[in-house]
């Protein structure tokens, strides 16, 4: 990367001044206009040389022009000390043959080359409905997947489901007390919802769920382990048409119901991490800094707790992981350390392998959505909703502009709509859905991005291949802001493997399209002259990085809208 060759030249700037082992921080100025690398390391090093900022910078900087790379066009100082680097004409359009030559790989880094990694997401409950936050789980959890499988990383999907608990009983209860048998995902809603009702109001309904619970585990009654299988394969069969909206494939499923049984054994054999308490087994948390955790009831049942030490396992067991990153929402955060905390006692070899990813919820204005109360936006809902206001603004399009088969554009575009919301926001934030902003083609938004990668390929569907190696325009053609930011996309995407937040490749994106529609408006592109080649580049470019971007971020990219 340019990046490193930047570093290499400030090192040797500095070894001359007989400073070694500096840490050299490379940014981009936030204008363009202020160059394409920016370092405060005379700032940094001034005070321990015994020189003003700007006259170490200086110095550095009359090294690197005797030096300089031909990647750079000149380099200056600005301020009280900022070395600014602008680079030359030959790099941009050397970066945009790499990216025509990489193509589908333009973008990739081996930031995680040679590692396992198993990611969980989504984890929806049967029994219940699929709803807007088992949305946020999926972006997130789908984006990073692929963001660290670019990143070089061999990686698993799994999908954890609580096929038994409460919830369980409480729906299984609410089907008896209404006499129906779970036909369809509204039913078992339904159903939950009053089950859950009854639980807080009801002593004498409390106690039959209760009971029913532990039957669901003992599969002691005929009556209930009927209801229980229809409605458990009835949930999961549903789950599977709503990961297809949303583009994600899972390699492994796994369920509370295996879990439960390995984690409530691990825990009973492990007297020396956990103890006894009221008829409870628990693990305290003081100790450390945390707080106590019951991972075995009263009522002899494995907690949501015991459950994840059993899956730990159960993971590894399936896949060799070398590292397991497990997507929540934000509020079994703590939980989480505790769990972890009870994982380097008894499976020490894969508490380090665990990391907890969270993120905050998803809000309506209506506010947070409830299935106890039955008050819940399905995320099947809210697609179709917002495919619906996607179909009204295509009838708003010219008649020559008309989309074929458009039910399925609206639809992938409600659900790019729907995750660029999501992906948008760094993780652990809350974000609020507004339809009008999400729908939007004026920026910050899904479309947007799809919009202007389908205005790209529109120029390229008129002319024939683009070639990979465009001669080069003239050396007094200014680069475009376009060039100035397609280069940094493999940086971005490293940085956004890191530190596992997508939100730094959307915000990217969003820079990129914004620069690109720009440049499409002030210039034309298929124009006959000598530099359309290298303009046809830059736009294949474009196309390609929007295209890649886009499928890290599993928003669909369609070619026409």
């Amino acid at each position: 990367m340019i990046r490193d060759i930047l570093k290499k030249s400030i090192h040797n700037a500095l070894e001359n001044l007989s400073v070694v082992g500096a840490d050299i921080l490379l940014e981009h100025p936030t204008e363009l206009s202020h160059g394409d690398y920016s370092t405060n390391i005379a700032m940094m090093l001034a005070k321990e040389l015994k020189q003003s900022p700007r006259d170490l910078a200086e110095n550095i900087v009359k090294y690197i022009k005797e030096n300089q790379p031909r990647e750079v066009l000149h380099v200056d100082v600005a301020g009280s000390g900022f070395i600014n680097f602008h680079l030359s004409r030959q790099f941009f359009a050397e970066s945009l043959t790499e990216i025509l030559q990489k193509s589908d790989t333009w973008g990739t880094n081996s930031l995680c080359k040679g590692k396992k990694v198993m990611v969980e997401y989504t984890d929806p409950n049967p029994f219940k409905e699929f709803h807007i936050g088992h949305l946020m789980s999926n972006a997130i959890g789908e984006s990073i997947s692929r963001i660290v499988a670019f990143s070089g990383a061999e990686v698993k999907r799994a999908n954890y489901q609580g096929d038994v608990g409460l919830h369980v009983a409480k729906a299984i209860w609410g089907l008896r007390k209404s006499g129906n048998t779970p036909d369809d995902i509204q039913t078992l809603g339904t159903a939950y919802a009053r089950g859950a009702f009854a639980y807080e109001e009801e002593e004498n309904a409390k106690a039959e769920m209760q009971a029913m619970n532990k039957s669901v585990y003992t599969r002691d009654s005929e009556e209930i382990n009927a209801l229980y299988d229809k409605g458990r394969t009835l949930s999961l069969a549903y789950f599977e048409t709503i990961y297809q909206k949303l583009g994600t494939r899972f390699d492994h499923y796994f369920f509370e119901s295996e879990s439960g049984v390995f984690g409530k054994e691990t825990v009973r054999e492990h007297t020396d991490v956990f103890e006894e308490s009221e008829g409870a087994v628990v693990f305290r948390g003081e100790a450390h800094g945390l707080h106590t955790r019951v991972f075995i009831n009263k009522e002899g049942l494995p907690t949501y707790e015991a459950k994840e030490l059993g899956l730990a396992k159960l993971k590894h067991d399936t896949y060799s992981y070398d590292l397991s990153l497990i997507i929540t929402g934000n509020e079994v955060s703590e939980y989480f350390k505790v769990i972890l905390k009870a994982m380097e006692y008894v499976f020490p070899e894969l508490a380090p392998k665990t990391r907890n990813i969270t993120h905050g919820m998803m809000r309506l204005a209506t506010g947070k959505m409830s299935s106890r109360t039955g008050e819940i936006v399905t995320a099947e809902s809210l697609i179709q909703s917002v495919q619906a206001q996607t179909l009204e603004k295509m009838k708003d399009a010219d008649e020559e502009k008309a989309v074929e088969n458009k039910e399925e554009v609206a639809e992938r575009v409600a659900v790019g709509a729907i995750k660029y919301s999501i992906l948008k926001q760094s993780a652990g934030k809350d974000i609020v859905f507004d339809m009008e902003k999400a729908l939007s083609f004026e920026g910050d938004s899904g479309p947007y991005l799809e919009y202007a990668y389908a205005r790209a390929c529109a120029v390229l569907a008129k002319t024939g291949k683009v070639s990979a190696a465009a001669k080069l325009p003239r050396t007094n053609v200014i680069v475009t802001h376009t060039e100035r930011l397609l280069y940094r996309f493999p940086e971005v995407v490293e940085r956004a493997a890191l530190l596992y937040e997508p939100h730094h490749i959307t915000t990217y994106l969003t820079e990129l399209a914004g620069v690109f529609n720009n440049y499409y408006a002030h210039e034309k592109i298929l124009d006959g002259s000598p530099d359309e080649p290298y303009k046809l580049a830059l736009t294949k470019a474009f196309a390609i990085t929007m295209k890649n971007g886009l499928a890290l971020l599993a928003i669909p990219a369609p070619e026409k809208m």
